[in-house]
């Protein structure tokens, strides 16, 4: 019997300042939504996934800024029963129910993002710039699997920028720090960038510009992340190459004008 299946079935109660806060600035950051224990608990599956399925073998040196970024494996739940109880925790889902305001929400796909020791930046960028959805009701919670004190690079946000639609066109490059660094500034959105405590979460919409600083520190910043959809989201004609593999990838057998539906998208809550 594992200890931490209650933690991840209980309900977190979500404050009505921490729902107004997410409205009007596109993410919040929620203290205690999981215990030292929990963490210590499923961490060195998530970890041991990473280092079994990651795919990037170049030196840091000699990668592009996007690869110095982070280690980055995706859907880690389809080679884990212990991911699997993790990701699919209600707890985590029904928080983003919440936030986003609707009913019920999916599963989209999670990623662990692994920032190495000496890792740069991970550039200002969008996620929904990937994803092929009608609606911006979907939404990332940001799950340290350490303390991340700013030396780690925690990410930070561009606050209220999920309003903003300038810059939605940027894939993560240099060219989006540099773009959406200047623009963000130049309207006022400030930017929140603040370390995590353990067991500290933040969730953020998919049109919330956001980004994190280098690790230089000697250990690697461990993040899980897993992304949910309103389950009623309708899927749009995608309007670039990666929301064409995002739609083959997270979503097979479905097509633009389909919900969201296929067996990689379960409902969470």
């Amino acid at each position: 019997m594992t200890l931490t299946r209650p933690e991840l079935e209980t309900d977190y109660t979500l404050g009505r300042s921490a729902l107004a806060h997410f409205r009007e600035h596109g993410f919040v950051k929620l203290k205690n939504v999981l215990s030292p224990e929990t963490i210590a608990e499923f961490e060195p599956e998530i970890t041991g996934k990473v280092i079994e399925l990651n795919t990037q073998q170049l030196p840091l040196e000699e990668r592009d800024t996007y690869g110095k970024a982070f280690l980055q494996v995706t859907n880690l739940w389809q080679d884990s029963e212990r991911v699997l109880e993790f990701v699919s925790s209600p707890r985590l889902a029904r928080i983003a129910a919440q936030l986003l305001g609707v009913q019920s929400v999916r599963l989209y796909h999670d990623q662990a993002l692994y920032k190495e020791s000496g890792g740069g930046v991970t550039p200002w960028h969008a996620d929904q710039y990937y994803w092929p959805f009608a609606t911006d009701r979907c939404v990332t919670v940001w799950i340290p699997l350490q303390e991340t004190p700013m030396e780690m690079g925690p990410l930070s946000f561009a606050a209220g920028s999920h309003t903003f639609e300038y810059g939605r066109d940027l894939p993560i490059s240099d060219e989006s720090e540099r773009v959406l660094q200047e623009t963000l500034a130049e309207q006022n959105f400030p930017e929140v960038s603040e370390p995590y405590q353990l067991g500290e979460v933040s969730y953020h919409l998919g049109w919330t510009f956001h980004h994190a600083p280098p690790n230089t520190t000697d250990i690697p910043r461990r993040v899980m992340t897993v992304i949910y959809v309103d389950a009623s989201m309708e899927i749009t004609t995608p309007v670039n190459d990666n929301q064409v593999a995002d739609l083959a990838a997270w979503m097979p057998g479905n097509q633009p004008g389909d919900t969201i539906s296929s067996p990689l998208n379960p409902i969470l809550y």
